[in-house]
């Protein structure tokens, strides 16, 4: 049964809302680190300390969600993937279908995804937020490989993953270097003969 939204909580999402889309339209037209919180809260019509109630994160976690749908995504790719799917498959192609290597995003999410991409401090508050999903991540690899969570190899598979956004999404063609990654991740490191 889906329950409803109160007004305490309507208001609450209706501010934060507000706060967002002040951020990203600041943001947009005066670049990341010409705009202050004051700013921002004075674009939305709020107070400083109602921001920060909002967002105790800072000017950085304006235009990001909480992170949790990330490790959702993730642990329902591993988890729900057809029958004889590989693992590293339905990762890959769960990713290809969001952030910077989606290809077919709306106007406002492209250009959202451009200013993220082209910020460092955004940049690294999405990759603290995708790093948020390893334990998730790690415990849904485990579970299907049979294997301890806190195995270094589940561990390291679901950081490696996970740091794949950050490390490809700035790159020249962003679906490219995620299928490279992949790529490597699926096949292993070549050995290849060390010179004499």
């Amino acid at each position: 049964m889906a329950t409803t939204m109160g007004r305490r909580e309507r208001k609450k999402a209706q501010t934060r809302q507000a706060l967002s889309q002040a951020a990203l339209r600041l943001f947009g037209e005066h670049g990341y680190d010409r705009v202050t919180v004051a700013q921002i809260a004075e674009e939305a019509d709020v107070s400083v300390a109602t921001l920060f109630a909002h967002v105790p994160d800072g000017k950085e976690a304006l235009i990001f969600d909480d992170g949790a749908e990330r490790g959702l995504w993730l642990v329902a790719a591993v988890r729900e993937r057809p029958p004889g799917q590989p693992v590293l498959q339905a990762l890959r192609r769960c990713l290809a279908s969001r952030g910077p290597f989606s290809t077919d995003l709306p106007p406002e999410l492209r250009r959202k995804r451009d200013l993220i991409v082209a910020t460092p401090a955004l940049r690294e508050y999405s990759r603290k937020l995708w790093i948020a999903a390893e334990a998730a991540l790690a415990e849904a690899i485990a579970t299907d490989s049979g294997r301890d969570p806190r195995d270094m190899t589940v561990r390291a598979l679901a950081r490696y993953v996970l740091e794949i956004p950050d490390l490809a999404g700035a790159e020249p063609d962003p679906r490219a270097a995620l299928d490279a990654i992949f790529d490597l991740l699926e096949s292993g490191w070549p050995a290849s003969p060390r010179p004499a």
